[in-house]
């Protein structure tokens, strides 16, 4: 079976007008063996015609979606099909259309085909075409993978490397059951129709060796009460957000050091919550990496209430106080459980020179994709703070919803009140 093709070798077919597939990154199961959430067939939108509508259909199992850049769909004042809200993983699902300029309903592969392509000509404007259609636009975030590790991002990234409109059709590939494909199926997939197939992952670093997202804005040394900490003020070229990195002792000689990416919280951190244990987190992080003598505290500002800001947070919590957990909270709220990503902030720990760490988190989602970024982590190291009886159900939360690894059995024995809890 044959392996990945690089990323050079994709940019080329979709140069010359073919399809490629575009996989998760990769993952081991428990087994040992190559597993990944969804493969998708992609083509530049400019290239498609009423064959490779047909083919994605028929052959992917599912009719092709476009993803494309914001700043196109803002030109063509397309919005959100549910205002303010996210879809599945963070998805920006835009109001499906038809160009005008169809023959039929809009559903054919014909008419499929003219839409996607009007949607990638820069001769195109809102009046070119129809709302509700049968063509469903996605929305890519600005900085692409390096922002969000998705399809969406990902296609209108190759798109770009490739020099193309920031345009594409894409359709998830299913197996014989209807399932989303895994790797030996989506491998199998690409060798039978002559395809070239590569991953998120590979692109992520295809782009980290090539681009840089961030900038240095300023750095001084600052004493606290755990040590003397050099201080990196960074700004990401995406979105401006400011990402502090606080590095205490030598941290760029390729040896295992801490790192704690910490998530902002002003309630926990500041104002002395007890219904979280993010400040607990973050001392204990600090303390941790004082005792070794070296280690980094990323600090994200703009992820405050998982990614909502303060002021929904604190909708969030009268929610909480009524009977939501943290993540229905939220949800009731309409927005993300989790909208947070950390790949500017892997860009943090690059530019540090940081390449082996040593994971601060509970959280294993956030390891996920750091290796693409050029870092490798070696360990995660958990963070155990003692729970309280107002966290206690949010804690829990965060174990059974949201796959965090926290132990809690000296709660579950007095029955979760954690009467011993300061």
């Amino acid at each position: 079976m044959t392996d990945f093709n690089t990323i050079s070798e994709v940019l080329t077919d979709l140069q010359q007008g073919r399809m490629v597939v575009l996989v998760d990154e990769r993952t081991t199961d428990e087994g040992g063996q190559e597993a990944v959430g969804e493969g998708e067939l992609i083509m530049v939108a400019e290239h498609v015609t009423a064959e490779s509508v047909n083919f994605m259909v028929r052959q992917a199992g599912s009719p092709p979606m476009v993803a494309a850049a914001a700043t196109r769909l803002e030109d063509l004042e397309l919005h959100l099909m549910v205002p303010e809200t996210a879809g599945p993983r963070g998805a920006a699902i835009m109001v499906a259309v038809n160009a005008r300029q169809v023959c039929g309903t809009g559903v054919s592969a014909q008419d499929r085909a003219t839409t996607i392509r009007r949607l990638a000509d820069p001769a195109s404007g809102p009046q070119d075409f129809a709302q509700p259609g049968f063509v469903t636009p996605l929305r890519a975030q600005p900085g692409g993978v390096l922002r969000r590790a998705g399809h969406t991002e990902a296609a209108v990234d190759l798109a770009r490397l490739a020099a193309l409109q920031p345009v594409t059709a894409m359709a998830t590939i299913f197996d014989e059951q209807g399932d989303l494909a895994a790797t030996p199926y989506l491998l199998e997939f690409a060798q039978r129709h002559r395809l070239k197939i590569a991953t998120i992952r590979d692109l992520i670093a295809h782009r980290h060796r090539t681009e840089k997202l961030i900038a240095l804005e300023a750095s001084t040394v600052m004493p606290t009460r755990f040590g003397e900490f050099k201080v990196y003020a960074y700004r990401s070229l995406v979105d401006d957000n400011p990402y502090i990195a606080l590095a205490l002792g030598t941290v760029d000689d390729g040896s295992d050091t801490l790192v704690r990416m910490h998530s902002a919280c002003l309630t926990g951190d500041v104002l002395g919550s007890l219904l979280c244990d993010c400040g607990q987190q973050l001392e204990q992080s600090f303390q941790v990496i004082a005792a070794a003598g070296r280690g980094v505290i990323v600090y994200i500002q703009h992820h405050e209430g998982r990614g909502i800001g303060i002021i929904h947070k604190l909708r969030a919590y009268e929610l909480q106080r009524q009977g939501y957990d943290t993540v229905d909270a939220n949800l009731a709220l309409g927005l993300p459980s989790d909208s947070r990503d950390y790949g500017i902030g892997a860009q943090v720990l690059y530019d540090l020179g940081l390449r082996r760490v040593l994971f601060l988190t509970n959280n294993p989602t956030k390891r996920v994709g750091l290796e693409a970024y050029g870092i490798t982590v070696v360990e995660q190291v958990p963070i155990v703070a003692p729970p309280n009886i107002h966290n206690i159900r949010y804690l829990r939360t965060k174990r059974d919803r949201m796959g965090h690894t926290l132990h809690l059995d000296s709660c579950e024995h007095d029955g979760g009140k954690c009467n011993h809890a300061q």
